[in-house]
């Protein structure tokens, strides 16, 4: 999403993405190096966050800010999660694959339960037009089409040309042959790709290659119990 909304920040010009890291073009708004990068993005500001809408900034609610929230498979996300933690130094490397899955049905891992996270910001889908909505799974399936309406609800006017080069230049393949986009310029001791990397696979459904049937249909019982009054399916495979 943030190579997308560069993209379109930048009239498709892909230069900007080859030539900027991504934590200076979408500095992070909740991390003290974010907050001193902030000053120096240029009108209109595309800024990333992770925060749980419980302690996000009130202030964006009274403001004319847009914000698009991403959400996807649970279970892709513990995956991508797991193998995260092995190459980001602030993390504590993950004992095991089974107790790396209880920390995350507990909630245990960075921003905190995931299912609280999109309960939080799916409640105000209802009140904010400002808010946008949409998936890992549908970016994927369908990324033209995603990628005109995320201009429609930005109210950017586009054609033919503009939407190409998003497309072209915001696919995992181009981000992952970026140096600018796959974190490999950044400090070692801040993230060892030496353990793995960062841009791994791009896929969905990866989950199938790592949980057993037990963890699965542990995994689906604590959704459909935390969930249950969101009834929220995601785009392509049920969860």
């Amino acid at each position: 999403m943030i190579e997308i909304l560069s993209l379109l920040k930048q009239g498709g010009d892909p230069g900007w993405c080859n030539n900027v890291p991504i934590w200076l073009r979408s500095p992070w708004y909740e991390t003290k190096e974010g907050q001193s990068q902030i000053k120096d993005v240029i009108s209109p500001r595309v800024l990333t966050s992770h925060l749980p809408i419980q302690i996000f900034a009130k202030s964006f609610f009274n403001s004319k800010a847009k914000i698009i929230y991403i959400m996807r498979n649970p279970k892709d996300i513990l995956v991508s999660l797991y193998h995260f933690s092995k190459i980001l130094s602030l993390y504590k490397d993950p004992v095991s694959f089974d107790t790396f899955f209880d920390d995350f049905l507990q909630g245990n891992v960075l921003y905190g339960s995931w299912f609280d996270h999109v309960k939080g910001w799916m409640q105000m889908k209802k009140n904010n037009t400002n808010i946008f909505y949409i998936t890992y799974e549908e970016l994927q399936q369908d990324i033209r089409g995603s990628v005109m309406t995320i201009c429609k609800f930005l109210q950017k006017e586009f054609d033919d040309t503009l939407i190409d080069s998003i497309v072209k230049h915001s696919t995992f393949q181009a981000m992952k042959n970026n140096k600018m986009s796959n974190y490999s310029v950044i400090p070692q001791d801040f993230m060892d790709q030496t353990k793995g990397s960062f841009m791994r696979k791009g896929v969905s459904g990866d989950w199938k290659n790592h949980f057993t049937v037990a963890q699965s249909e542990e995994f689906d019982k604590v959704y459909q119990e935390k969930m249950k009054d969101l009834k929220m399916t995601f785009f392509g495979e049920r969860t």
